[in-house]
């Protein structure tokens, strides 16, 4: 069985692996006040052109998302995001765990825009019972979405000025964000995300990583406290060097962005051959995510070999699913695959 099923199923890269070896046995002080989470953090930091900036590491995507959430909330306050936004749809309520309620958005291609932010604030400040309402006080995005789609330039930098207009926190996940800077098609980096944000993060969990994702953040509002936050909504490691010395190989000598584009290349391989062998994407997107739609029949067979997650009904008789390429894909099993997919259409 190959897994094209996330960018998760394997390990770390050999290179982390090889950094977490050498520091083993170092004697170190723990909760991310070690000298390697210090250098990560300054790598990090002229990564994105600001010395100026806050970095903390978290264990996972999900505490780093609600830990944020929480920081920037007061109880009356809630998040606004997609409908299909992660914390909307696979973090089991966690959000709303701390007390906040998600506002979600209808999306276009997984994405939210300036007006849809604006056209709710300005509702809930004409209703005369806006203080019987959750007050929209943040808007979480993902980049890449959770369709592979990207923001682009114009997007982020429209989103970034109705928020500051309203006295709202722009927050952006970026748990596979390496896929989506290292896209063909991608406008931002890293210096326009952290001068649009107020806070952000770049994920190594999905990344090469074994786990962990660095957060980093614009607004000290958000950072007052915000370790107190860390540990209580339980992302805070014991042993914080082993968060740090992942981002140090990640974020040295461009490792971050070449890992990137190895499973953006071999995602838009795969893409092509779906689409040569008669079968459309849901969406269009040039990340490590395919959303192709296939016969039911062509995905049984296909699944007796590879795994892939099913997305969504489009009729009776077609399924789009999600194959996802990684910074481990092989290219070999991308070749099988492809092989496979040629047989099978040809059958159809």
């Amino acid at each position: 069985m190959i897994l094209f099923q996330c960018d998760y199923n394997e390990g770390a890269h050999p290179k982390v692996m090889e950094k977490l070896m050498e520091t083993n046995m170092e004697q170190t002080v723990g909760y991310g006040e070690d000298g390697h989470c210090a250098n990560a953090a300054a790598l990090i930091r002229r990564a994105c052109g600001n010395e100026k900036l806050a970095v903390h590491f978290l264990v996972g995507g999900t505490q780093t998302n609600m830990t944020v959430i929480a920081a920037g909330l007061r109880p009356h306050q809630g998040v606004v995001c997609a409908q299909t936004g992660h914390i909307n749809c696979h973090e089991t309520g966690a959000v709303e765990s701390t007390g906040h309620k998600v506002l979600a958005l209808p999306h276009t291609d997984g994405k939210i825009n300036a007006a849809q932010v604006a056209a709710l604030c300005k509702e809930h400040r004409n209703d005369a019972s806006f203080e019987h309402t959750v007050q929209p006080k943040m808007v979480y995005i993902s980049n890449p979405t959770e369709y592979g789609t990207l923001y682009t330039r114009k997007e982020l930098e429209e989103l970034s000025a109705v928020c500051r207009s309203y006295g709202l926190y722009l927050f952006l996940d970026g748990a596979r964000l390496g896929y989506g800077l290292a896209a063909a098609d991608n406008e931002l980096d890293l210096p326009l995300i952290a001068s649009c944000c107020d806070v952000f993060y770049i994920g190594g969990t999905k990344v090469g990583a074994l786990f962990g994702e660095a957060l980093v953040i614009s607004n000290e509002e958000l950072n007052r406290d915000f370790r107190y936050l860390i540990k209580q909504k339980g992302g805070m490691l014991a042993k914080g060097r082993l968060l740090g010395v992942q981002f140090e190989a990640l974020f040295t000598d461009g490792l971050y962005l070449e890992i990137s584009r190895h499973a953006d290349r071999l995602a838009d391989k795969l893409r092509e051959a779906f689409v040569r062998a008669g079968f459309p994407m849901l969406v269009e997107s040039r990340t490590n995510q395919i959303f192709p739609v296939m016969p039911d029949a062509v995905l049984k067979e296909l699944s007796r070999d590879y795994g892939f997650t099913w997305q969504e009904r489009v009729d009776e008789t077609h399924s789009a699913v999600r194959f996802c390429t990684s910074w481990a894909t092989k290219e070999e099993n991308v070749d099988r695959l492809i092989a496979d997919l040629t047989r099978l259409a040809q059958a159809v």
